[in-house]
């Protein structure tokens, strides 16, 4: 048991005296959280427990806080003070880091796994863009941010999996074949009018280009229908392999690629909505089906089934959330642009109207990126095909910065993206500012070996309590926080945290570095802090393999 789930478990042993000795009543009590504080002098921990219990144990905060402040008497713990409203800050006597120190060597690869997410099942959906073209920036936040948060949610003892929902029915692949058609034909000397809402982009041309140089004109004998459902069938393949392609490149990877056809094919939409018309949540109306989403909470009644007979997106979508939720997953998570963001309350209406509960959604928006070169705006646009793709955006600056830029902010924060800062080395970028730390660790290690110089061979047999300058104190403390850090951020969907960790624990390995000599010093002084540097190492290695970053050993 590490330091973190002690304090809590003493903290929940102190509270329950404190119900048995009569200070307050039991009630509901929270969950014990514990935070890591933003400045030293508020100790190691801090919890807002009393904070969070006062309702139901009806008494002030301050009161429960005293009461488990008072029964507290833990060998490690320094002290535990009682600050402002009824926070508790937390101060560990120096014998523990060192105890820290070694569980994290022992830990090795392992270190910072938690089981905060307890085996809960989770489905995280992400990117699942139109396969009618290549990615673009956009959606390279979407795929960086969302393959971190899996990667995240696993270490913190979560079972994760990653979808992409391929949108493969409705306008928009008839507007592929459409537009896929037109240039065919403008490639083989026919006049056409190109679609008005067709595909402009130079993709197109390449696609149309590779199936004149493979079938030549054995198309323009073929009735338009039928080659327009040819080419529909060609442009999807093309553009979903080239999707994949990139995605890997970026390394992303999804454990499902769900199709929307199968949802019409297999009659998914149509016993989706007989569900909800015979529960009362879908009606008539003007020849079309509607579904009743203002009795859960939409601002209007939204249409699944147009007067036509079509289905709506609304309706595949309804169908596809209820195979989510049918396939067993304790909570469904999903990553939208900015523009979907007023689609969040019919599709929880939706599946409250199913039956199931909506809070078991979340939908996380990801707000828009803008690209600066030279200090201007790089422009963007998809129709005129003058967009920045993700492949292009990889080329320029190299994969792991771009993902790093991608992660570095808030989700729900506009993301400015430097161009020339994530390719510079300097340390001013801070992916570079991070790997550097780690390839520096690296290098130490080839040092000794270059000079024929003994590496302790077991962790366990070295004296780390020699360890008491500032800069290693730090380290200790920072990298004995990162398993709570984990935890946080896997509970907030906040994959940004560990940027943030990560960048914080580098900046203090270079201070150490530049304060603390290495190689050469007394033999049980240098064991001890190769220990220490070996331990940063694992901890940054594992903070950039959440974020799918390289941690090189030279640069």
């Amino acid at each position: 048991m590490d330091i973190r789930q002690q304090l809590i478990a003493a903290i929940g042993q102190a509270a329950a005296k404190a119900v048995a000795d009569g200070v307050f009543s039991a009630g509901q009590l929270p969950e014990i959280v514990l935070e890591v504080p933003p400045q030293k002098e508020f100790g190691d921990y801090a919890t807002n427990f009393a904070m969070q219990s006062a309702k139901a144990a009806k008494k002030n905060p301050r009161v429960i806080a005293q009461a488990i402040i008072d029964r507290l008497s833990e060998p490690w713990l320094e002290k535990a003070l009682l600050a402002g409203p009824g926070f508790i800050n937390f101060y560990l006597k120096s014998d523990i880091l060192y105890q820290e120190l070694a569980s994290i060597l022992a830990a090795g690869e392992n270190f910072g796994q938690t089981t905060t997410g307890q085996g809960e099942r989770v489905q995280v959906e992400f990117v699942s863009a139109n396969p009618t073209g290549p990615l673009h920036v956009g959606h390279g936040r979407g795929a960086a941010v969302g393959s971190a948060l899996v990667n995240l949610l696993r270490a913190a003892g979560y079972k994760v999996e990653a979808e992409y929902y391929i949108n493969d029915a409705g306008n928009q692949m008839d507007n592929l074949a459409a537009s896929v058609n037109a240039r065919y034909l403008e490639l083989l000397g026919k006049k056409v009018e190109f679609p008005e809402d067709g595909y402009h982009g130079r993709d197109i041309i390449d696609t149309a280009q590779r199936i004149v140089d493979k079938y030549g004109a054995q198309y323009l004998s073929m009735p338009e229908p039928e080659r327009l459902a040819e080419f529909k069938e060609l442009g999807l393949k093309e553009k979903l392999a080239a999707l994949k392609e990139d995605l890997e490149q970026f390394g992303v990877t999804f454990d499902v690629w769900f199709s929307e056809r199968t949802l019409h094919n297999s009659g998914a939409v149509a016993a989706t909505c007989e569900l909800l018309q015979s529960n009362g949540n879908i009606y008539g109306k003007e020849g079309a089906l509607w579904l009743k989403s203002t009795a859960y909470g939409d601002d209007k009644d939204r249409v699944v089934i147009r007067d036509n007979g079509v289905p709506t997106y609304l309706a595949a979508d309804i169908a596809y959330h209820r195979d989510k939720f049918a396939r067993g997953f304790d909570r469904v998570i999903n990553i939208w642009g900015a523009d979907h963001h007023g689609y969040i309350c019919r599709v929880k209406a939706a599946i409250n109207a199913m039956g199931y509960n909506a809070d078991h959604l979340e939908v996380m928006i990801l707000q828009m990126v803008s690209l600066y070169q030279g200090g201007q705006l790089v422009k963007m646009s998809k129709r005129t095909g003058q967009g920045v793709t993700l492949s292009e955006l990889i080329e320029e600056v190299g994969r792991d910065a771009a993902r790093f830029f991608f992660i570095m902010r808030s989700t729900d924060s506009q993301l400015d993206f430097d161009l020339d800062l994530a390719k510079s080395h300097s340390n001013e970028n801070p992916v570079y500012y991070i790997q550097y730390a780690h390839a520096r660790i690296a290098s130490i290690f080839r040092q000794m070996a270059d000079a024929g110089l003994p590496v302790p061979g077991a962790w366990d047999q070295v004296k780390l309590d020699i360890l008491t300058e500032q800069a290693e104190i730090d380290l200790i403390k920072k990298m004995a926080k990162f398993p709570e850090e984990i935890a946080s951020a896997a509970r907030e969907r906040a994959p940004h945290r560990i940027a943030r960790y990560a960048h914080e624990l580098a900046g203090m390995f270079h201070t150490f570095y530049n304060q603390c000599r290495i190689i050469g010093v007394d033999p049980t002084l240098q064991a001890a802090r190769l220990a220490l540097v070996t331990a940063v190492q694992t901890t940054i290695k594992k903070s950039l393999a959440i974020l799918g970053v390289a941690a090189p050993d030279k640069m």
